[in-house]
């Protein structure tokens, strides 16, 4: 007989149907093999098992399998370690004073602005506690902000943003500090510009420069591309490969797998905020934008790109390659704690603004040993392109988002994560939800993490093909997105080796929601089903394996890196 904990869960379109990288042949034989066979134990797992090959299937043709996600390529500049900078200021030179009363944001800024006109370099921040009434600002590319460890040197901002910066609040009374914005914000001076002019309550994301080519017809895991001319394009070069995003909503079916139940959704009545033509879509996803190297200028039309295409380009979804616009490159935060004044939580999304680090419209950044407390957002990233956390931690009361991923977020990689147990527990009226994914946001990666607080919060307006893998959790948090914001899932989300202490699947057993997705080596489980609604009826062709049991590729992006 065979054991549900440990024999894989194929759903007949998947085996029927298959993809040109996954035989539904090789895939038969594989569940035919994991449902006879014993439950893998460590010492066997050593050797191999249903994890091993479906990483072999994938590696067949990267960025294009059915299920599986290409992460291979996230973080700063695809995967690198940041290039640290020569030290040339410190922020005492410029007259802040660790212990002192007096507000520092100001000598913080002049030593950042310092370094960031004379072609960057790091600004170090000796040990001791600085106060802050206002946040700091890294408006300059290749800027590092260095403490002398996360114990060590302590940024106290007294004030959150709705009083040190402005109020930034919706029709509702919400707060979208609640989502967004940081103590320390890494963001072009154009952007902030545009913000502060449309009152946040516009675009958030690239300002987009000229059209450089169009882009001809192809299919997703294809690297090069036909271009109307590469008269404009250079090896190296950053652009923006944006999409059109029809009335039909055709691109946002082929963002969900193309499932059956992608057909009967209704796209303009339940996701109008995706929708075009819906009356009611947000200015930042009429199209798809995704940032993306050029490798190599193959000839006067041909251009290779440094990853995958994540998506299809069909003639009836016109593409083109553009200018990336204002923003800001290579800036790292590193070896301090971004600590809040200790105020009460508020109620659900009323939150003023007591945050810690977030990135916008920024890309090949990156933070490492940095912590934040007392916080209601601690790390953000609001459009941005391959950005790096290592070495992480979330802690003191009770936080709304400890990591928020959004509005077309691409490629960026958090490694080596903690949440660590509130000091102060969740007030009756309040949300905590872990790490959060949301915005047609692609690529992204939480690996190596510990969770004491939260889940794996899907947020709506359909992210696709991210994956969180190699994390223990309690899993108390809860999902979270505006009902206007659609579907929960896109396709190829993958959750992997993933360890439960609470016994709860919420939000992490995707068999019964995410389309296209999968889910490996779910580990603790008491109950099986994800306890969210189902956006898609019918067959989602999704695939789960190994319950139970550990998996024999423990990480799915460093097993996709040593693949390569």
């Amino acid at each position: 007989m065979q054991n549900p904990r440990t024999s894989p869960r194929l759903t007949r379109r998947l085996l029927l149907g298959g993809a040109a990288a996954v035989p539904a042949t090789t895939l038969l034989a594989a569940a035919a093999t994991a449902a006879t066979g014993p439950a893998a134990t460590p010492a066997a797992a050593t050797h191999g098992d249903l994890s091993t090959q479906l990483l072999a299937e994938w590696a067949e043709a990267p960025g294009a399998h059915p299920l599986i996600p290409d992460i291979s390529h996230a973080g700063y500049h695809g995967g690198e370690r940041p290039r640290r900078p020569r030290v040339v200021a410190n922020v005492t030179d410029f007259g802040a004073r660790p212990g002192s009363t007096a507000d520092a944001s100001g000598p913080f800024t002049q030593a950042l602005e310092y370094a960031g006109s004379r072609g960057g370099g790091t600004v170090v921040v000796p040990q001791g506690v600085y106060r802050f009434d206002s946040p700091v600002w890294i408006h300059w590319s290749n800027v590092v902000l260095k403490g002398a460890g996360r114990e060590r040197t302590i940024l106290h901002f007294n004030r959150p943003l709705e009083e040190g910066y402005r109020p930034n609040l919706q029709s509702t009374g919400n707060s979208r500090w609640s989502w967004t914005g940081g103590q320390i914000w890494v963001m072009a001076p154009e952007r902030k510009a545009l913000s502060e002019a449309e009152d946040y309550a516009g675009s958030e994301g690239w300002m987009l420069g000229d059209t450089l080519a169009e882009v001809g017809a192809a299919s997703r895991g294809q690297r090069t591309l036909l271009v109307s001319s590469t008269e404009h394009l250079a090896a190296g070069d950053l652009v923006v490969l944006e999409t059109d995003n029809p009335a039909d909503a055709g691109v946002l079916r082929h963002l969900a797998g193309d499932v059956a139940g992608t057909r009967e959704y209704e796209w303009a009545v339940k996701a109008p905020q995706l929708t075009t033509g819906s009356g009611g879509q947000y200015v930042q996803y009429a199209s798809l934008q995704w940032p993306v190297r050029i490798e190599a200028v193959l000839g006067e039309r041909l251009v290779r790109l440094a990853q995958p295409l994540r998506y299809d380009l069909r003639p009836s979804w016109p593409s083109r390659l553009r200018e990336v616009g204002p923003t800001v490159h290579d800036v790292g935060v590193e070896s301090l704690t971004i600590r809040n004044e200790l105020r009460p939580m508020t109620v659900h999304n009323r939150h003023p603004g007591s945050n810690g680090l977030c990135f916008q419209a920024v890309h090949d950044c990156w933070a490492d040993d940095v912590r934040v407390e007392n916080c209601d957002l601690g790390f953000g990233f609001t459009t941005t392109k391959a950005v790096t956390l290592t070495n992480v931690v979330v802690g003191g009361r009770s936080a709304h988002h400890s990591f928020a991923c959004r509005m077309q977020s691409h490629d960026n990689q958090v490694d080596g994560f903690e949440i660590e147990q509130f000091t102060v527990p969740l007030p009756s009226g309040s949300t905590h939800h872990g790490l959060n994914l949301e915005g047609l946001s692609a690529g992204n990666v939480w690996r190596r993490g510990r969770m004491a607080e939260g889940t794996f919060d899907t947020h709506r307006a359909m992210p696709f093909e991210n994956a969180r893998t190699d994390i223990t959790l309690v899993n108390n948090g809860r999902v979270g997105g505006s009902a206007a914001s659609g579907p929960l899932f896109g396709a190829r989300i993958a959750h992997w080796n993933v360890r439960i202490t609470s016994g709860s699947p919420y939000a992490i057993q995707l068999a019964d929601v995410a389309p296209r997705s999968i889910t490996v080596g779910l580990q603790g489980l008491t109950s099986d089903p994800s306890g969210l609604p189902r956006d898609f009826q019918g067959d989602l062709e999704n695939g789960t394996y190994l319950l139970g049991t550990r998996p024999a590729v423990p990480d799915l992006h460093t097993a996709q890196r040593q693949a390569l």
